[in-house]
């Protein structure tokens, strides 16, 4: 008798060890599905992290760029865009480049205010395996292999496009051979557009004799100091004055509104002429209506070429270190329908509103 009870309790144990066995096995299963669907459900994998620091809100060239880079880096096209305002403070950007390197994101864009003072934290960047593509304004750093690859505008150029345009106008008005007084409001100083729009300016006041270049001050690129500095210029030099030399739209807004408010009148048939960069809808409006004589393009979409040399490092594939973008060169008439350039030729277009219709920014 006590056998067959031994025997009956011992089968209960063994039923119950079972039991408890299968029913651990069930809840392990049921744990890692639910860890796969987690894991499916986000998503979050896929995306490709940009972190962007711009320069800042300063214009609206600049509101144009950030655009461009927000509607290019979008979940729907495969990304997550960090943004960051640097409110035209470099200590913003050294900052933000650092939390970029810290959320370990895949590529860092940065949009420089000045060309110098990089070295550190693109070092830091280049250590971490952080790809780093420039937009807009250069770095000037001590070793290249710092940042992956820079997109942007020959400014440069676009100063000596300027300036041939300039030289090409007046022949035709038959002032060619007549003194020319020239003020230059400049952008930022050492920022990359200030340096080359500067230096194409200068270049130009060498080669003619008869250009003089009374002063140059900076308009910081907005058009509150733009209107400032041109107020005190028109103090200082009155109606010596013959060319604006504006290194932004902004600036030439700004410059328009002291030269008016002081009495003047701006255009071909003015007491001077305002000239421009950048070629913004704003900037062009005013090129229509003859108070920006001449505005050379400086274009801000960047991010569909920035994206594309993404692209190519995700394959595998080496990048240009360089990419300069297409540019044009816009006039109030079309008394100049070519410059010449260092040997090479430059249509000017006339701008019309079927222009500035057609135009992105």
């Amino acid at each position: 008798m006590k056998s067959k009870i031994k025997f009956r309790l011992l089968a209960a144990f063994m039923t119950v060890c079972m039991l408890l066995t299968l029913t651990a096995c069930g809840n392990t299963s049921k744990s890692t599905s639910s860890t796969e669907d987690t894991k499916t459900d986000t998503g979050s994998g896929d995306l490709i992290t940009v972190g962007f620091s711009q320069v800042g809100a300063e214009s609206d060239w600049r509101t144009a760029n950030t655009e461009s880079m927000k509607s290019t880096f979008s979940e729907e096209n495969g990304y997550e865009l960090i943004f960051d305002d640097a409110q035209q403070k470099q200590e913003n950007q050294i900052a933000a480049i650092r939390n970029f390197i810290q959320q370990e994101v895949d590529y860092i864009v940065l949009a420089p205010v000045t060309e110098t003072g990089w070295d550190t934290v693109l070092q830091e960047a280049k250590d971490a395996g952080v790809p780093v593509i420039i937009v807009d304004r250069m770095v000037n750093v001590s070793d290249d292999s710092l940042y992956t690859a820079w997109v942007g505008s020959n400014f440069e150029l676009e100063g000596k496009k300027a300036a041939a345009w300039l030289y090409a106008y007046l022949q035709a008005a038959g002032k060619g051979e007549e003194p020319v007084n020239i003020v230059d409001i400049q952008g930022t100083i050492g920022a990359s557009a200030q340096i080359g729009r500067t230096a194409g300016l200068e270049a130009a006041v060498s080669e003619h004799s008869n250009w003089t270049l009374l002063a140059k001050v900076s308009g910081e690129f907005t058009q509150a100091k733009g209107q400032e500095v041109m107020e005190s210029l028109l103090k200082q030099y009155g109606d010596q004055i013959d060319v604006v030399y504006c290194e932004n739209d902004n600036e030439a807004f700004g410059a328009i509104d002291a030269i008016e408010a002081a009495g003047y009148k701006v255009g071909a048939d003015g007491d001077m002429i305002v000239m421009s960069f950048d070629s913004t809808n704003a900037g062009l409006t005013e090129t229509l209506n003859g108070k920006i004589i001449c505005n050379t393009e400086c274009n801000p979409l960047h991010g569909p070429r920035v994206q594309e040399i993404i692209q190519t490092l995700e394959k595998g594939e080496t990048v240009n270190k360089q990419e300069y973008v297409d540019e044009g060169i816009f006039s109030f008439d079309g008394a100049v329908s070519v410059i010449s350039v260092d040997g090479a030729e430059y249509p000017v277009t006339k701008v019309t509103k079927e222009v500035i219709e057609s135009r992105a920014y």
